[in-house]
């Protein structure tokens, strides 16, 4: 908890642990997912490759690659592998 102005707020820490918002399984996918896109972005950055780049050779648009590298959406298992092949990279 942190305290702020004498009120009492939960830290994200607090929410993360507490089995009343995430069951273990669904903490479990969420670093599963978490995991996947780190990889994606530094394969991305290790070939030099921007999100334009990437979104082009994978026949997508960039806002779409951006939106999943930042985790504000899901993508399908085709949509991953279209992004994963020009970066040389397999599930």
């Amino acid at each position: 908890m942190k305290t702020i102005r004498g009120i009492d707020y939960p830290t994200f820490e607090d929410t993360w642990n507490d089995s009343k918002f995430f069951t273990k399984e669904e903490k479990q996918l969420m670093e599963f997912e978490a995991d996947i896109i780190e990889s994606l972005i530094k394969a991305r950055e290790a070939k030099g490759m921007t999100q334009s780049e990437l979104a082009q050779l994978s026949g997508m648009k960039q806002p779409a690659l951006a939106r999943i590298e930042t985790q504000k959406s899901s993508p399908q298992i085709d949509t991953l592998f279209k992004i994963l092949r020009p970066l040389g990279l397999t599930i």
